[in-house]
């Protein structure tokens, strides 16, 4: 069976219940593309269900308990929803899928689990509706935001010794950086809810300042100490 995939762009096209995959540690903002490779019976089932629906929307979360299999493990509040906008299956049965974040979501209430046995909830998106458009740099003070993200960017990767293409990054808006380097970078799973939890694009590039400038001064003060 195939059905006809379309992008949802307003509230109203979206649906009323979606699956969820439980991943602490990973990180799905709007319009942020996160690959993933699927392997559990469970998630292969509701992979397959979803692109039998015509948004393709899997919702990814975060568990608050990292001690409790993500089965069970109760949820964060926040999550955000991505399309399969890519898949392909391997020869073991495996596959390999690109999700791409469309909208962020409360959990209004979760639902018994779905036949194949993965986890399903009743998502609340009518606080994110900004999130299907696109995503628009902070106006009036982009260029001093923007400055001083890159600048704490530039010492962050200098502490943790991290390669980048600085000229590609220059070529970047805000919102893409931001949401790039947000997902890519090696943060606590608090930290990723953080981001993932901030209003809109120019809170969610102050947060991860914040982020970024506290992990530089802790290595100086780590590299310090070793010093002496």
């Amino acid at each position: 069976m195939t059905v006809r995939a379309f992008l949802p762009t307003s509230l109203e096209q979206m649906p009323g219940e979606i699956p969820i995959f439980p991943l602490t540690g990973a990180l799905l903002l709007p319009v942020g593309h996160l690959p993933l490779n699927i392997f559990e019976p469970r998630y292969l089932t509701m992979i397959s269900d979803a692109l039998l629906t015509p948004q393709r929307l899997i919702g990814m979360t975060q568990t608050t308990d990292m001690a409790v299999s993500m089965g069970e493990a109760p949820l964060h509040t926040l999550g955000c929803a991505g399309r399969i906008s890519a898949f392909s299956e391997n020869d073991d049965g495996t596959m390999l899928i690109t999700l791409t974040g469309i909208i962020r979501f409360a959990i209004k209430e979760e639902l018994p689990l779905a036949a194949g046995g993965y986890r399903r909830v009743v998502p609340d998106f009518g606080d994110f509706a900004g999130d299907l458009s696109e995503l628009s740099d902070a106006a009036g003070n982009e260029d001093v935001l923007r400055a001083s993200f890159i600048d704490a960017t530039k010492r962050y990767f200098e502490a943790k010794g991290f390669n980048t293409d600085w000229d590609g990054i220059q070529n970047l808006g805000l919102s893409e950086l931001v949401t790039s380097l947000g997902m890519a970078c090696p943060f606590d799973p608090i930290e990723k809810q953080a981001l993932l939890e901030a209003a809109n694009v120019a809170e969610r590039a102050k947060t991860l300042t914040q982020i970024m400038t506290m992990a530089t001064l802790s290595d100086t003060v780590d590299a310090n100490a070793a010093v002496n």
